[in-house]
C-alpha cells in the first residue's frame, strides 16, 4: 500500500501531452504509480475533485535573495506559497557571497532553490551595475571552484547584457560566461533589454540549451527589431537550440511583442517570472498569473504548463526528476483550479488583455509532503 493517494482529480502531464482522470500515488517522497480513476489506495487520501494535478511548477526566473539585495524576496513567498515547489534564483548572488546566499537562501527554504550564479562576482549585491567594472568584477578561478563544487545547486550562470549594467565591458562578460559555462556543461541565462549591446550580437554568441530572458519584452529592439518580422538572428539562434523565457517583470513582457512572436512562430520555452520585490504586487504577482497570460494569447494549456513544469526542469537538467508525472520522479506537485471565466491581465506595460481562463493554486506537494495554500489535510 502505498503512503498517499491523490485521488479524484485531472492528471495534467506535460511530457505526454495528456490531460486526464486518475490516480496518482506518493510513496518515500517519489510518484509511484499513477492509475484510472479509483484504482489505487493508500494509508492517506488526498481529495484533488475538480482540479489539475501537475507536476510541482518551476519558475526558471525570480530573485530570493532579501538579505543582501534591494530586490529580493523570500523564497518561500514567491515558491511553496504560491504553489511552486522549485524556484531558480536568477543571478542575485555572485561568488562573493555564495557562502551566505546557500546557508540565509537555500538551506533555509522550504521551497527548492536552485541558482543561475551571477557572472560578476558582486552579483546584484552592490546594484545594478554589477559588470561596469570591467575584467574585476569577475572572479573566474573563485566562481569554477564553486560551479565544480555546487554543482547540486547552481545549474548555470546569469548575465545581464543591456547598457545600464556593463559599462563598457560589451561582449566580453558574455564571452567569459559563456566559455566557463561550457567547461562544465551549464547552461547560460542572459539578460536582453535595452541595447547596446545588440540583440544579434548577444544572440550570436549564445548555443543549445542557452536562455535568453526578457524575451519578449516592448523595448526598443528586441525580436523584431526595427522590422515586421523576427530578426535572422533569431531564426538562426532558435535553430541552435537557444531558449526563449518570458522574465515578465517590471518592464520585460508586453502582449504586443508575445502576440507578433506567436503569429511569426516564435514561441515562449518557459514562463519564468523575474518576481521580486518591486513587481510582486503587480504587474507579475505569481507564476500562475504569469501562465494565465499566455493563456489568454491562445497558447494551448500543456503547453503553458510546460513552460512551468517539464521545460524549466531540462533547462536546469533535472528533467525525469523534477517537472514530472513518471513514476520515479520527485514528488513535487501542484494542484491547480482551471477557471472557465472572464479574467484581465495587465503586462508590464500596463496594457490589458482579456481571457477566458486562469488558474489558481489550491496546494502543493514538495517531495510528498503537503504545503502550500489551502491544501485539505489528507484522509486516513
Amino acid at each position: 500500500m502505498d503512503e498517499l493517494v491523490l485521488t479524484g482529480g485531472r492528471l495534467a502531464d506535460p511530457e505526454r501531452g495528456t490531460v486526464e482522470p486518475g490516480d496518482l500515488a506518493v510513496r518515500d517522497g517519489r510518484i509511484a504509480r499513477t492509475g484510472p480513476p479509483g484504482t489505487l489506495r493508500g494509508r492517506e487520501t488526498l481529495d484533488a475533485t475538480g482540479l489539475l494535478v501537475t507536476p510541482g511548477l518551476i519558475d526558471l526566473h525570480t530573485h530570493v535573495y532579501p538579505g543582501r539585495t534591494g530586490l529580493g524576496v523570500p523564497a518561500d513567498s514567491v515558491g511553496v506559497d504560491q504553489g511552486v515547489t522549485t524556484v531558480a534564483d536568477a543571478g542575485s548572488c555572485g561568488s562573493d557571497d555564495w557562502a551566505d546566499f546557500r546557508r540565509t537562501v537555500v538551506g533555509a527554504a522550504r521551497t527548492r532553490v536552485r541558482s543561475w550564479l551571477n557572472i560578476s562576482r558582486h552579483g546584484l549585491v552592490q546594484g545594478h551595475s554589477e559588470l561596469a567594472g570591467g575584467p574585476r568584477d569577475i572572479d573566474l578561478d573563485t566562481a569554477d571552484a564553486l560551479l565544480r563544487r555546487e554543482g547540486a545547486v547552481v545549474r548555470g550562470l546569469k548575465v545581464r547584457m543591456s547598457r545600464s549594467v556593463l559599462g563598457d565591458s560589451g561582449l566580453a562578460p558574455l564571452r567569459t560566461a559563456t566559455r566557463l559555462a561550457a567547461r562544465h556543461g551549464l547552461p547560460v541565462m542572459v539578460h536582453v533589454g535595452n541595447e547596446p549591446p545588440a540583440l544579434a550580437d548577444v544572440l550570436g554568441l549564445l548555443g543549445a540549451g542557452d536562455v535568453v530572458t526578457h524575451a519578449f519584452h516592448g523595448k526598443p529592439g528586441g525580436l523584431f527589431g526595427d522590422g515586421f518580422e523576427p530578426l535572422p538572428a533569431v531564426w538562426d539562434a532558435l535553430e541552435r537550440g537557444v531558449l526563449l523565457d518570458v522574465g515578465h517583470g517590471s518592464s520585460s513582457f508586453a502582449f504586443r511583442t508575445a502576440e507578433r512572436a506567436l503569429a511569426a512562430g516564435v514561441r515562449p520555452h518557459t514562463a519564468g517570472t523575474d518576481l521580486h520585490r518591486r513587481n510582486a504586487d503587480g504587474p507579475v504577482h505569481s507564476l500562475t498569473d504569469t501562465l494565465g497570460k499566455l493563456l489568454a494569447l491562445g497558447m494551448p494549456l500543456l503547453e503553458v504548463l510546460a513552460c512551468a513544469t517539464s521545460r524549466p526542469a531540462r533547462v536546469l537538467q533535472e528533467d525525469g526528476r523534477l517537472g514530472s508525472l513518471r513514476p520515479g520522479a520527485v514528488a513535487d506537485l501542484t494542484l491547480l483550479h482551471l477557471s472557465e471565466e472572464p479574467v484581465t491581465f495587465t503586462d508590464a506595460t500596463g496594457e490589458r488583455r482579456r481571457g477566458g481562463r486562469s488558474l489558481t493554486v489550491r496546494g502543493a506537494l514538495l517531495a510528498g509532503r503537503p504545503g502550500g495554500p489551502g491544501l485539505p489535510e489528507p484522509a486516513v
